[in-house]
């Protein structure tokens, strides 16, 4: 198989399976970029693809300076700017200030897009797992465009200043500038200490016990229990829906004002890095257990602190059934 330099020289001549070897290797890395700088899986895809239309139409201004990573880089978040320029910033419940008439809504991140992280270092998997998780992604929405792509350019993807104002078109003191900036507000945003760090400390065991109380008192209907495994401070949301719950006594509220007067049926899976199950309810006209959301949990230690239950989840995204027979 010929190298970047053969597979560039037969790209400019049309040869698009040359062009797919050739930006094979980054895709996924890329889609996470779009992601991270959207909060969206579905606007990573369509980010993503006018990424990949553009370099191919523009291949042959590329200067061949050893990679096409910081090229196709350049592009994507470009790309990305320009769609939080037209479709704004996407929001949890727990951000929103006051309610909205119309809000986009943050998206969870299937665990099949990071397939590529299991080819890197321990270290560097740690820092990409870690800047997918919901917490994260939800707090870059509170940077200013600039600034979400100078953080993410300088701190996950670890490209220089010069290297970054060099893809941004702006000078290395505005790079630096705005990192600064982005750090401090991330500092004061984030809530805990990353979940791959926690998830790690427990171990796969631990892992599983949490998933296994968590299903079993859901599906047994006892609101103490899921309650006991709450943090005092917890949060539950469950976008689209703007409200949303805090602390043990408002979620044990939220609880037994008639959400457990159905059956409940969870599967556990991975989202965004992160502890997730598929709930699904009992529906008695349908005879089976459809939808109800797709949970994303946050841990601190063995407890819970955060649940988003993304009702409008596509569950096949996420390798679960539509639904669950009887």
């Amino acid at each position: 198989m010929p190298g970047d330099s053969g597979l560039l020289e037969a790209a400019r001549g049309g040869d698009e399976d040359a062009f797919a070897l050739l930006v094979g290797p980054w895709q996924g890395q890329l889609h996470a970029h779009c992601y991270r700088m959207l909060g969206s899986d579905h606007d990573a895809d369509d980010a993503l693809q006018e990424t990949l239309l553009r370099a191919w139409s523009n291949l042959q201004r590329f200067e061949d300076r050893g990679s096409i990573r910081p090229w196709l880089y350049k592009i994507a978040t470009n790309r990305c700017l320009t769609l939080i320029e037209r479709r704004g910033r996407r929001e949890l419940p727990t951000d929103l200030t006051a309610p909205q008439s119309e809000t986009s809504w943050l998206e969870p991140y299937p665990e099949q897009r990071l397939s590529w992280t299991e080819q890197l270092s321990p270290e560097t998997r740690l820092v990409a797992l870690e800047s997918v998780e919901l917490a994260f992604v939800a707090s870059l929405q509170h940077l200013s465009p600039l600034q979400r792509a100078v953080l993410l350019l300088r701190d996950v993807l670890a490209f220089a200043a010069r290297e970054v104002a060099d893809l941004l078109e702006t000078s290395v003191a505005a790079v630096n500038s705005a990192l600064q900036r982005a750090r401090k507000i991330l500092s004061i945003s984030l809530p805990d200490r990353s979940q791959q760090a926690t998830l790690q400390s427990l171990g796969d065991d631990a892992q599983r016990e949490v998933a296994r109380r968590y299903m079993a008192a859901w599906e047994a209907a006892d609101v103490e229990a899921i309650v006991e495994m709450l943090t005092d401070d917890a949060k539950y949301s469950m976008p689209p829906l703007p409200i949303w719950y805090s602390g043990r006594d408002g979620v044990r509220g939220f609880l037994e004002d008639g959400v457990l007067e159905y059956k409940w049926r969870f599967l556990p899976t991975r989202a965004n890095g992160q502890l997730a199950f598929g709930t699904y309810l009992w529906d008695e006209k349908a005879g089976r257990y459809v939808a109800g959301g797709l949970d994303l949990v946050r841990l601190r230690g063995t407890s819970i602190a955060e649940v988003v239950s993304f009702l409008e989840a596509d569950f096949r995204a996420f390798g679960l059934p539509a639904d669950l027979p009887a």
